[in-house]
Order: C-alpha cells, then sequence, then structure tokens
C-alpha cells in the first residue's frame, strides 16, 4: 500500500475541502446529474440493495442520491453527506436531503442505514479504518457498504506513473487489489461479498502521456468529463461504445481497470 507521509494539515482536518468549488462547475454538474454519470456503480448497487435508507458519505452535490431517487422513486430514503457546505447547497436544492455533520460524529443510535456508500471518497481519507468502522456501526445487520477507489495497479498507473492525474496530493491512500481486501477484512463485523475492477478512460491516458507530472487542472478536468459523458449518451457511437466496453471488461477481470471497488456485508449479532 502507497499513503502520505506526512499529511498536510489541511487534509488530515478536512477544511482543505470547504471552499473548493470544483463540483460546482457548470461542466462538471452537467456531468455529474447526467443519466449515464453513475450507471456502473449504480448496477454494482443495485445488486445488493433493492430499496431501504441509504447514506452516501462524500456525496458532493448528490448527484448519485439523486439518481436513486428518480430511477426508483419510493424505494430508497437517501441522506447525504460531506465536508463541502457549497456542494451540500446543491444537493439539497435538488431535492436530496443532506446532514451537515463531520460522518466521524454521527450518533450511532440515531439512525441505521441499509446502505452506506463511499464512492471515490476513501482514497482521501487520513483515517479510514474509523470510517469503516463507524460505517460498520451505522448499518442494519444484513445492511451493506459500498466502497470504489483509484487501482494503483491500473493499466492507467503502470504506463504513467506520477503523470496520471489521479495521483495527486490530497489522495492520501492508494490501494491495490491485494491491500484493498486486507483494509476491508480488518473490520470483524463485515464481510466482503463482492469485489472487482471497474472504469477504463483511454482519453485520459493518451492526454497525460502527452502531459507533464504537474496537477491537470479542475476545469480540464471536468471538460474531459463532459465530452466523454456526451458520447455516451450519443446512439450511432454504439459500435466503438461496445467494443470499449469489451477492453474494460478485459481489463477489469485482471484488475487492471481504473478503480476497484468492494461490497460488504454487515454480520448479524452473535455471526
Amino acid at each position: 500500500m502507497v499513503y502520505a507521509d506526512p499529511v498536510p494539515p489541511e487534509l488530515a482536518a478536512g477544511s482543505f475541502y470547504q471552499g473548493r468549488t470544483h463540483s460546482l462547475s457548470p461542466d462538471k454538474l452537467q456531468s455529474d446529474y447526467a443519466p449515464v454519470r453513475f450507471e456502473r456503480e449504480l448496477r454494482i448497487f443495485r445488486r445488493h440493495c433493492r430499496g431501504g435508507d441509504v447514506l452516501d458519505v462524500g456525496c458532493s452535490t448528490g448527484a448519485f442520491l439523486f439518481q436513486l431517487k428518480v430511477r426508483w422513486p419510493n424505494v430508497y430514503s437517501v441522506l447525504g453527506t460531506d465536508l463541502a457546505s457549497a456542494a451540500l447547497d446543491h444537493a439539497e436544492s435538488r431535492g436530496v436531503p443532506v446532514l451537515r455533520r463531520p460522518f466521524l460524529d454521527f450518533d450511532i443510535g440515531e439512525r441505521a442505514f441499509d446502505a452506506v456508500t463511499f464512492w471515490a471518497v476513501v482514497e482521501h481519507l487520513f483515517k479510514p479504518k474509523e470510517f469503516l468502522c463507524q460505517a460498520g456501526a451505522l448499518l442494519k445487520p444484513g445492511g451493506c457498504c459500498f466502497m470504489l477507489v483509484p487501482n494503483l495497479k491500473s493499466l492507467a498507473v503502470r504506463l504513467l506513473g506520477a503523470k496520471y492525474r489521479y495521483v495527486m496530493p490530497d489522495h492520501l491512500n492508494y490501494f491495490t487489489a491485494q491491500t484493498f481486501k486486507a483494509f476491508a477484512s480488518a473490520q470483524r463485523d463485515l464481510r466482503i461479498i463482492e469485489g472487482g475492477s471497474t472504469h477504463f478512460n483511454p482519453l485520459v491516458i493518451l492526454q497525460d502521456y502527452r502531459g507533464g507530472a504537474d496537477r491537470v487542472p479542475d476545469a480540464e478536468r471536468a471538460r474531459l468529463l463532459k465530452r466523454t459523458t456526451a458520447w455516451k449518451q450519443t446512439g450511432w457511437l454504439a459500435p466503438v461504445k461496445a467494443l470499449y466496453a469489451g477492453v474494460e471488461r478485459a481489463l477489469g477481470s485482471v484488475n487492471l481497470a481504473d478503480n476497484l471497488f468492494l461490497v460488504l456485508r454487515k454480520c448479524p449479532a452473535g455471526a
């Protein structure tokens, strides 16, 4: 496992994220709220949680929870939390309930959940084990925790190394498939029920190969996300999308896709 040491105080305390507005740029919002944006996450999620109370940790502008509400109305009761207050304002404006309280300060006896999600969040955490422990405490017996993180041994990282745009100062933890499972297995009341590798963006590899090792500006990342999101929704590109999906599945089968995911289920009391 690779991790930051020392961790800058503003990242350890979370204050780094409170004033950031990248998630509110028009390109980012348009992409995040597009129907195809969370298609992979939703497939994984729906395999294990068909309804109930859902808490999205690091929900940003609330786009994942918005999709749950729109696609399956009256099936899920959703709640989001994040450190970025401006992003939470936008989530509320789209009808997504939020709680403006640090996740580790949640009152365990106040509410239990059928699902807790960490989509691209754990890599940002100074104390990831405490967050996973809190998730386990907040889950109902049989409830599931969903996690997705960048893959340290993805094809992109192997080709680009430090030039890869997701090797960035605010990513404090980098997991391989093995270390991700070891991390999750340390939480004794949660059992891994599914894991894998998903997502692949060849345009990122192309752009980062041509670029330098400096951080890719947020606006540039948002523009690329908007462009690829639009392509996914273009009907005449169906043959290209089918080929792309096949490549992504092939990479995922050998843990070379861009991200790793795990689904953990809370064991019943005494199990």
